[in-house]
């Protein structure tokens, strides 16, 4: 096999595991997005836990993986076409450890090739999540996405989508590259590599997710409301006018624990599917 097709696999099964798990709270956070103004009747918005409670008891447990269909469809081909990016640029432009700068782009470059392939299905995913659209499945609600909003409903969100993914990305590649180079790794049992990886990506997680809040924030709100929203800009003074600076914010827990988890899995399993089919990842 191929080494590049290797980090498309490798990429694509820690994907598979990743999504599994962590579904739940993007759900949350696409609710949470997109909720409005005291609908509790309290003067406040629902919380992640009330809101969890709430999906829970009104669609049942399975509920919680509304849209995991789209999530794999978009996320399967999507990490893995990711990893392999990444794969092929360090192989071809470095023969040594990425610096600071060099991460930032590679991470950012990497996703960007893979969300904008993968955006329709992002779109749909977003929508499915959202609870408002009775899509049968993932090719009927690209069929019907394309013959009712045409090419731009397919990709909308796109600006949005990558100036939240690419440096999200970039951000992490760094932190986790930079955060990896200070641990001892020669030093420990290799039985805890893989614990310690984890732990560097999630404190890489973190920082990255914070970072990009606002673009997610931005990008549901456009994907959810194509009709409303045209313009990301126009999008932004919605979203002030409505909710105020806090808007860009909203649901960045779920969203936080969810990136930040996948991101750490997504890493720690491809690196040491990696190691096992001999290439250096």
């Amino acid at each position: 096999m191929h080494p590049v097709l290797k980090a498309f696999v490798c990429g694509s099964i820690s994907g598979t595991c990743s999504t599994l798990l962590f579904q739940p709270l993007d759900l949350l956070k696409t609710r949470l997005q997109t909720l409005q103004p005291a609908v509790n009747g309290s003067g406040r918005n629902a919380g992640m836990v009330t809101l969890l409670f709430r999906v829970v008891r009104t669609e049942s447990i399975l509920g919680l993986w509304k849209g995991v269909s789209p999530s794999f469809a978009r996320c399967i081909p999507g990490v893995g076409l990711y990893f392999s990016s990444l794969y092929v640029m360090k192989q071809n432009f470095l023969d040594r450890s990425p610096t600071a700068l060099e991460s930032v782009f590679l991470g950012a470059t990497a996703r960007a090739v893979s969300g904008i392939c993968m955006l329709p299905v992002t779109v749909v995913k977003t929508r499915y999540e959202s609870g408002r659209f009775g899509y049968g499945s993932v090719f009927g609600a690209l069929k019907n996405i394309y013959q009712t909003e045409g090419a731009r409903g397919m990709f909308s969100g796109l600006t949005a989508t990558l100036l939240r993914d690419a440096p999200f990305s970039g951000i992490y590649l760094m932190f986790y590259t930079q955060t990896k180079h200070l641990t001892p790794q020669d030093q420990l049992d290799p039985v805890l590599v893989p614990l310690l990886n984890f732990g560097c990506g999630i404190l890489a997680g973190i920082l990255a997710s914070l970072a990009t809040q606002p673009a997610d924030v931005i990008k549901t709100h456009m994907q959810l409301s194509p009709q409303k929203y045209h313009r990301t800009s126009q999008t932004i003074a919605f979203i002030y006018k409505d909710f105020g600076l806090v808007g860009f914010f909203r649901g960045g827990v779920p969203r936080a624990l969810r990136r930040t988890l996948m991101a750490a899995m997504a890493w720690t399993v491809y690196e040491q599917m990696m190691e096992k089919m001999g290439l250096k990842s």
